[in-house]
């Protein structure tokens, strides 16, 4: 198939691109580079079944293509916070363009939505059917408002022009190309560690959160589109950590005498975050295979390799 990856140079997107290529694919990478990374995809340049095109979504685009993955848009608070306004734009003009062009050339459309949807949810786990606990003024609202309205676009363009979307809501994930400074727990424990200086943790670190290793994550986004199934679908690994576990854990794996730092809980940092995967089960035949302790090494190992220590 003739497939588009939008935001295919950035963590998760490239890793979706391998298992494309992997396939026999023609894969089409669609990127502007704010948080996308060439290295990511260098391994494909040249290719004969590749195209890498640095392109900013927020503006339209004319593509041949049977599949759209919509991965395109920065998605850590560091660099979702950088500039609000533009992470709002991409949600929803970036969405409505590649939903466009799914109208128009009759590609079936999956939407990379986010648990961010649920915000800070007062139910636990998160079922598909929670309508979520999000401020729409907060800091985090260019994201878990942006992700909302791209919900709500892809429905309402199923719905008037019966175009084919799939919409999955990403959990938590983690693993090798991860940006070392996006402010996500698992990079910065993992880049702090390396460097040799003290892990930050927000609040007291008793917070959870559920940590899905990316290959995992690609398998269900590859099963999702693939399926009959439109989704909503939660996408993630139900075991649970605290975040004070995890510092732990990453810190005795790579320097156990780091100390860890306690700074004040960040404006609506959710308390708990898990997915309720039932659906993925049931409906995809998905669920993660690999632990937080493969995952970790195989994460830790390609950051030594990077950050060169």
């Amino acid at each position: 198939m003739r497939i588009l990856v939008t935001g295919g140079a950035g963590f998760i997107g490239s890793h979706l691109i391998d298992r494309l290529m992997n396939e026999q694919h023609e894969v089409i990478c669609l990127d502007n580079f704010y948080t996308g990374n060439k290295q990511n995809i260098s391994k494909w340049i040249g290719h004969p079944h590749f195209e890498s095109i640095r392109h900013d979504i927020t503006e339209p685009i004319r593509l041949e293509v049977e599949q759209i993955y919509h991965l395109a848009c920065p998605a850590s608070p560091v660099h979702y916070q950088y500039n609000p306004i533009k992470t709002a734009k991409v949600s929803f003009l970036g969405t409505s363009n590649m939903l466009g062009l799914a109208k128009r050339v009759k590609a079936r459309f999956l939407l990379a939505s986010t648990s961010e949807v649920y915000g800070d949810p007062d139910v636990h786990p998160q079922p598909e059917e929670y309508h979520g606990n999000v401020n729409p003024i907060g800091i985090r609202s260019c994201y878990d408002e942006g992700k909302r309205i791209a919900e709500t676009l892809s429905f309402d363009y199923h719905r008037q022009h019966n175009v084919a979307i799939r919409v999955a809501r990403i959990f938590n994930t983690y693993g090798p190309r991860m940006l070392e400074n996006d402010g996500r727990v698992v990079s910065n424990f993992i880049a702090q560690s390396l460097q040799g200086n003290p892990l930050t943790v927000y609040g007291d670190g008793s917070q959870t959160r559920s940590f899905c290793y990316v290959t995992d994550l690609v398998d269900g986004l590859v099963k999702l589109m693939n399926g009959d199934q439109i989704g909503p679908i939660n996408l993630g690994n139900p075991e649970e950590y605290t975040i004070l576990e995890l510092a732990e854990k990453i810190r005795d794996r790579i320097n156990p005498e780091r100390e860890i730092s306690f700074k004040p809980l960040p404006q609506d940092d959710p308390k708990q975050r898990k997915p309720d995967i039932t659906k993925a089960k049931t409906r995809l035949n998905w669920q993660p295979t690999i632990s937080l302790a493969a995952g970790l090494t195989e994460t830790i190992a390609e950051f030594k390799q990077r950050l060169k220590v």
